[in-house]
Formats: structure tokens, sequence, C-alpha cells
């Protein structure tokens, strides 16, 4: 089984990033909003493994269950590499990474994401 931290790297923080974690602006309650989070991963990693390596990092040291954290659904993506200049011709690539937007059950939000 691999550990939790070789799966989650870090969080992933951009503008569209910081505001999907505020949730959505409609909903009527606080009890409503569904956030979500950006982090990058593991390229190896399947959503499972990021699954149960978000609820077992946050999830530590908790014993209420109206603390711990639900993680309701996950979808990730491959971002490619850009090709760069290395020198003075030639062409470099920065290395793929893979970016995983997890979405918390209603009412639920992350303390420590980073921002």
């Amino acid at each position: 089984m691999k550990d939790p931290h070789d799966i989650i790297i870090r969080p992933h923080v951009s503008e569209k990033a910081v505001a999907q974690s505020y949730g959505d602006r409609l909903a009527k309650s606080e009890a409503d909003v569904q956030r979500q989070y950006t982090f990058i991963v593991a390229n190896s990693s399947n959503k499972i493994e990021i699954k149960h390596a978000l609820e077992a990092i946050y999830n530590a040291g908790k014993r209420d269950k109206e603390e711990k954290i639900v993680v309701d659904k996950v979808r990730t993506i491959t971002v490619r590499g850009k090709t760069r200049r290395v020198g003075f011709k030639n062409k470099g690539k920065k290395p793929d990474f893979k970016k995983a937007v997890v979405t918390l059950a209603k009412g639920q939000r992350l303390e420590d994401y980073g921002v």
C-alpha cells in the first residue's frame, strides 16, 4: 500500500481553484455548499487511491465523526508539459503532471488547504 503523502503531492493554488474552494454562490445555506479542491497528485495514482489518501491525511487524529471529511467525487486530468527553450536553439520540455479535483460532501471544508 502506498503512503498517502506519496500520492498527494501538494495543493494546486490558482485563481480558479481558489474560487472553487469557496463553493457555489447560489447555495441557500452553508450546509448546502459543496466545495471542490484541486491537488497535484502522483502520475501513477488512480481515483480510488486519491480518495483514500485524502481521507487518511485530513482525518488523521480526528475522533469525532462530524469533524471527519468525506470525499464525494474525484476527477483527474493529466496536464501535458509545455515545450520551452533550453540554451540557444535546443528545445526542452517541462514534465507532465496530474491534477485531481476533489469534491467534498455538502457542508464540509478543508481548513488547511493552502490559501
